[in-house]
């Protein structure tokens, strides 16, 4: 199989990160925090590396305001819903995940109001565009740091400039970013960034972290259970446990471990540079291709490694399904979980073909990719 749809999970996983899970699961085998013996503390060594290596990934971050998480959706709900009241105002464009945008909608009936910054019909964002949608009771702009459809990036640093300047927190959504390009919180302005464990990070599925700036605090959206001052009824106000109820993942974050060291070994200017050439020989084959639509900025290099396309005459969903069973490559079709971002960019409600590259794709696969769609092309035009 050509596996090309590494932006809904990366594949495949690093035998470290396999290991780590087997390991875990067969020799550690402890609840995290739970007990003094052996296996438990083993499991919150474990627990503390991982945190400790996805600090240093972000710049060197606090590790104790890293919270983990079950997945990017859960991080991101938790910063909204923890942060926002009856009565604030939400920023947000009109290139974001459902994962933002139902939070958001949810609220609504709370009292909580957004405004969508309209983006260009290639997904880009002008910050100019920002300023005037600012309302006095604005309390957070919430911010796709790449687009899931697309692969654009956004400005993150300008809107953060402006966000910072007016005391407004900002919320990035690193689901597309973390373990693709360097990302350093404090020079981006950020307050808040949620981001999953299984796609960039080459971890599990089942993982995912929020981080929040030092002096920012948030509401915790479930309680029970921590390990920690069990003597009381009421919810610990240490973090990161304050946010981590329950037992967590152990076997993913240890796995996730090994995932961001694998990161760290292939290096992170490798791995954008590599999926970047491999997106260019993408865009040049496909774009000599009869009846090929093709989406996203033209300047690539500001872009991660997602491209959208469609083919003139065909569903995404008839191309998706051709490259799966004649020629054994997964991408993946539709709306991809963000509709405003189809609106956007003219595809809705039909949606496009997205193919997404990873660090252990080849140029060979890519090649193999353009080839199929060509036949597939040659085909429907005959």
């Amino acid at each position: 199989m050509i596996y090309l749809d590494n932006a809904a999970t990366s594949f495949p996983k690093p035998k470290r990160v396999i290991d780590a899970v087997t390991r875990y699961l067969s020799e550690t085998g402890g609840n995290p925090g739970r007990a003094a013996h052996a296996s438990a503390r083993e499991a919150s060594n474990l627990i503390d590396r991982t945190r400790r290596l996805l600090a240093s990934l972000l710049s060197n971050v606090d590790p104790s305001r890293i919270i983990f998480t079950p997945s990017t959706t859960v991080s991101l709900n938790l910063a909204i819903k923890g942060l926002l009241k009856s009565g604030d105002h939400v920023l947000t464009t009109s290139m974001e995940h459902n994962s933002v945008l139902r939070p958001l909608n949810g609220l609504a009936k709370l009292g909580v109001t957004h405004s969508m910054i309209p983006c260009s019909s290639r997904g880009e964002l002008d910050p100019a565009d920002i300023l005037p949608l600012i309302q006095p009771h604005t309390r957070l702009i919430a911010l796709v740091h790449a687009s899931n459809v697309t692969g654009n990036l956004m400005p993150v640093g300008e809107v953060g400039k402006v966000a910072r300047e007016r005391g407004i927190p900002l919320l990035v959504d690193a689901a597309q970013t973390m373990g693709k390009i360097v990302i350093d919180p404090e020079k981006l302005f950020v307050d808040l960034l949620a981001g999953p464990g299984h796609k960039g990070l080459l971890g599990p599925m089942g993982t995912g972290f929020l981080y929040v700036k030092p002096g920012l605090e948030l509401e915790p959206l479930w309680e029970g259970g921590t390990g920690t001052h069990s003597e009381s009824v009421k919810q610990p106000g240490t973090w990161p446990v304050r946010f981590e109820s329950g037992t967590c993942n152990a076997p993913g974050l240890a796995g996730l471990a090994e995932g961001i060291a694998e990161v760290q070994h292939l290096g992170l200017e490798a791995i954008a540079t590599h999926e970047r050439r491999l997106v260019e020989i993408l865009l040049d084959g496909l774009s000599q291709l009869p009846g090929i639509i093709l989406y996203g900025p033209k300047d690539r290099r500001s872009c991660t490694g997602t491209l959208a396309f469609n083919v003139q005459k065909l569903d995404c969903t008839e191309v998706a399904h051709i490259l799966d069973t004649a020629y054994t490559i997964a991408v993946r079709s539709g709306l991809h979980c963000a509709p405003a971002a189809h609106r956007t960019i003219g595809t809705f409600p039909h949606g496009a073909v997205r193919v997404s590259v990873g660090p252990y794709n080849t140029e060979e696969e890519i090649h193999t990719f353009i080839k199929a769609i060509a036949e597939i092309v040659e085909f429907r035009l005959r």
